[in-house]
């Protein structure tokens, strides 16, 4: 059985706005009660390449994360892998984007995830507990986006 989950939600944000959403993911504690912090730490542009470090705590446990983006098709993919060393960490994760109107995103996201050492043990809790909250975590970031889509909105209202 492969460790995966995967929970979608419609967005009622344009696509390219809601990629942009989700490729910094600075953004992820918005819409990720988990991460305590997060800060992009290359130079330049979110690109292939770019590197993400956060504080995360689950269970009870804080563990520092480093993220990698992997693959950005603008405007319908983004992965990620993980490259730290935790106990369970995601090898492969992602978003993949849908155009359902001019106004609206389907956004389906997925990770894998992998345990390491007592982590083998425990992978399966980890992945029942995502399953299960696969369709909040889709929500929240539906939440997310759309907020943010808001507060740019106003940005621009007041600039004007």
């Amino acid at each position: 059985m492969a460790n995966e989950f995967s929970g979608s939600a419609v967005i009622d944000r344009p696509i390219d706005d809601v990629f942009a959403f989700l490729a910094d993911g600075e953004n992820d504690p918005k819409f990720s009660p988990r991460i305590q912090e997060i800060r992009k730490t290359t130079d330049g542009p979110i690109t292939v390449g770019t590197i993400f470090e956060s504080k995360v705590k689950d269970a009870g446990l804080t563990t520092h994360r480093q993220f990698e983006l992997t693959e950005l098709d603008v405007p319908t993919k983004i992965r990620w892998a993980e490259r730290s060393k935790n106990i369970i960490t995601v090898p492969t994760g992602g978003y993949d984007l849908e155009r359902v109107s001019d106004t609206q995103t389907k956004v389906t996201i997925h990770n894998t995830f992998q345990g390491h050492g007592f982590g083998k043990v425990i992978v399966g809790f980890a992945l029942r507990a995502a399953i299960k909250d696969a369709p909040a975590f889709a929500q929240r970031i539906k939440s997310a986006a759309e907020a943010s889509g808001q507060d740019s909105h106003k940005a621009e209202e007041a600039q004007q």
